[in-house]
């Protein structure tokens, strides 16, 4: 997932009295690029292990009951759709590379508008995924043991609750106020930009 902390220092860096040349611009690509590939890498080796712990799980385990199957299949579709979502995205950054002020701020735009589906769309339905998977998987050993099961259980379910209804709105709430103050930014630049890039003769 991306940290739109970065965004806003490189933004900060294009004030409206002074833009950045076109070399200062290639090193806030490299930057941004360089910081942005590592983390959807990281990311995506982060979901594949979890994806492979899974497998290998339910290839040793050998379970008999069809919850269980069902829940590692879940938790394997989320790290599934995680991965690729990163790995689909990592296209567009290792193609930017050359560009000009205009193209780099449309660059960022787009990435504004995939960070906001990622956080409405895409992350609700990897969690939905997890959550759902992880109580699957919890409901074999809740029936052999219930009592160690019921607590391990209870914590888990409480632990969902808690980021579904606290965490992720929180963290989505400062993500979305972060974006907006972004959008004014790019609006901002994008507008000086284009009152630079017009003659004298014709500005009013």
């Amino acid at each position: 997932m991306d940290n739109l902390t970065d965004l806003k220092a490189i933004w900060q860096t294009a004030k409206t009295d002074s833009l950045p040349s076109a070399a200062e611009t290639r090193a806030l690509v490299k930057k941004f690029r360089r910081q942005r590939l590592r983390k959807k890498w990281m990311v995506i080796f982060a979901s594949s292990v979890m994806v492979i712990i899974m497998a290998g799980m339910m290839f040793v385990e050998h379970s008999k009951m069809i919850t269980t199957q069902i829940g590692g299949l879940l938790i394997i579709s989320a790290g599934t759709v995680l991965a690729a979502t990163n790995i689909r995205s990592l296209r567009r950054f290792y193609a930017l590379d050359d560009v000009s002020n205009f193209e780099f701020l449309a660059f960022i735009e787009q990435t504004r508008l995939n960070q906001l589906y990622f956080y409405k769309k895409t992350q609700l339905v990897i969690f939905m995924l997890t959550s759902v998977g992880l109580l699957f998987s919890l409901y074999e050993p809740f029936s052999k043991h219930p009592l160690k099961s019921a607590v391990l259980l209870i914590t888990c379910t409480i632990w969902l609750l808690f980021s579904f209804l606290v965490m992720r709105p929180r963290a989505y709430k400062k993500n979305a106020a972060a974006l907006n103050a972004m959008k004014e930014r790019l609006e901002k630049i994008s507008k000086q930009l284009s009152d630079q890039a017009m003659p004298e003769d014709h500005q009013i």
